[in-house]
């Protein structure tokens, strides 16, 4: 978990189905500039009281939605949240960000917790309903929006692709999050060098597998499973670009980081990067 300055800050509803865009909105890959939110302004969430300073921030929306559009708690560089938004795009489904600073230490707000009490990013609401979990939540738009879909259609190459996106969001990404490395400083001592070297060896642990199961592949795609992208790959190019971040060495994944590449070319990738987000600035 990572972030910015500053705290939860609660975007304004967004249009309904058929509504024509704002008359502020501006072209597609813009953001819409919006006032700061009146003090007291409920939020759709349950027990969620904004605080005082909350700003709106919001995303271009993409695919008119039936009913509230979705809204993303958010950090920028969190990976979580950055696979998320990566699977709102590929759905084309029309979602506002709420910017939750984990430097600012905004996910420890009550605030914040009467949305997630894990106080974790991202968490996911769809009209009251809150997912938590960035795997589950994505699980849960491919169940509600199945097209187009992330996850194909026979039951053993499911397997494959579920196996390949958990190798990172769950072997690679829990041990190289800032918690994780923060307790490793705070707690246990370790100064930097001992923390890039833990980050780097984990790092190579999961992409070595990747690369060989890549590799191995009897029909090799673009992507990592295919000409389209999908679970796997949403996964996948968030742990790049924090390796990249870590400065860790890539060259030894040519397949990997082709897939990578192919991805990274695509409009969905490239609205989701954390450069793009509200927040980032």
């Amino acid at each position: 978990l990572e972030g910015g300055p500053g705290g939860i800050t609660p975007p304004p509803t967004a249009p309904r189905a058929g509504a024509g865009p704002p008359p502020d909105l501006p072209p597609e890959g813009g953001r819409r500039k919006t006032a700061p939110a009146p003090p007291g302004r409920q939020s759709p969430v349950a027990g969620h009281r904004p605080l005082a300073t909350d700003t709106a921030l919001t995303t271009r929306p993409r695919r008119p939605y039936p009913g509230p559009a979705m809204r993303l708690y958010s950090y920028f560089r969190s990976s979580a949240a950055y696979r998320l938004r990566i699977a709102l795009n590929l759905k084309g489904l029309d979602y506002d960000q709420v910017a939750v600073s984990l430097p600012g230490m905004a996910h420890r707000e009550p605030d914040y917790a009467s949305v997630n009490p894990q106080r974790l990013v991202p968490a996911l609401v769809d009209r009251g309903r809150v997912v938590l979990q960035s795997l589950a939540a994505i699980e849960y738009l491919e169940e509600t929006h199945p097209d187009p879909p992330l996850l194909p259609a026979e039951p053993g190459a499911r397997a494959e692709v579920r196996a390949l996106a958990q190798i990172v969001a769950c072997d690679v990404h829990p041990l190289n999050n800032l918690r994780v490395l923060k307790y490793l400083e705070e707690r246990l001592g370790q100064d930097e060098a001992a923390r890039q070297a833990w980050y780097r060896h984990w790092i190579a642990e999961g992409f070595e597998a990747l690369e060989r199961l890549l590799c191995a592949r009897a029909a090799p795609g673009r992507f990592c499973c295919g000409d389209a992208p999908g679970l796997a790959d949403v996964c996948l190019v968030p742990q790049v670009f924090n390796a990249r971040r870590f400065s860790c060495p890539t060259d030894a994944y040519p397949t990997t980081m082709r897939i990578v590449e192919a991805c990274e070319a695509l409009d969905p990738f490239a609205r989701a990067h954390p450069s793009r987000q509200p927040d980032a600035a």
